[in-house]
């Protein structure tokens, strides 16, 4: 747990001080998080209307956390179910714009099957998460990030960085950056 602490440490101290260079990076994800494995940036993204034909980009990976809310969360747990593995902070002005969209997301699409998951990697943990999300009234589980989950999804490279998995635990999307509403529902809807 140390060096995760320190990771997210390192994180924030190299956002921190970079003036114009952070504001720049900050318009599409706030800075790099992990190793170069994981797929390049909008691996699986397809045009408009093509969303059907997302690519099979391999077997999601298997994690498992305790939510904020106490409930275990995790791939045995969502098998069956489209999941949107999003990445982010609370102090991450790109993550903080999507939430209200997955807040739409999660309502209109829940009863078909999607589930929304926030995996923070605010460095106060549920200290900082918990009000955060009674204040922007979350209505997705939320837990807090460890480096095995990092890991297992072949690092995070900024923030946000979102995972969409289908129902049979593949994965078949991933952004790093933030993407309006409209754009990331038309890749989902066709795996409901």
């Amino acid at each position: 747990m140390q060096t995760f602490t320190n990771f997210r440490l390192r994180l924030i101290l190299g956002l921190r001080g970079l003036g114009l260079g952070a504001a720049l990076v900050l318009a599409s994800g706030c800075g790099k998080t992990g190793s170069e494995k994981a797929p390049a940036e909008g691996a699986g993204l397809v045009a408009s209307g093509e969303a059907e034909r997302l690519p099979e980009m391999g077997p999601g990976p298997k994690w498992q956390l305790t939510a904020l809310d106490g409930k275990v969360i995790g791939s045995d747990e969502l098998k069956g179910k489209v999941v949107v593995v999003d990445f982010w902070a609370t102090w991450c002005p790109p993550c903080v714009h999507e939430i209200p969209g997955y807040i739409e997301l999660q309502k209109k699409y829940g009863e078909r099957g999607l589930v929304i998951v926030g995996l923070s990697l605010d460095q106060n943990g549920a200290e900082a998460v918990k009000p955060f999300a009674q204040r922007k009234q979350i209505n997705y589980p939320l837990a807090l990030a460890t480096e095995k989950e990092v890991a297992a999804f072949g690092g995070v490279e900024g923030i946000p960085t979102t995972f969409l998995i289908d129902r049979e635990g593949r994965l078949r999307h991933k952004k790093v950056g933030s993407m309006e509403k409209a754009d990331y529902e038309k890749l989902l809807i066709p795996l409901l």
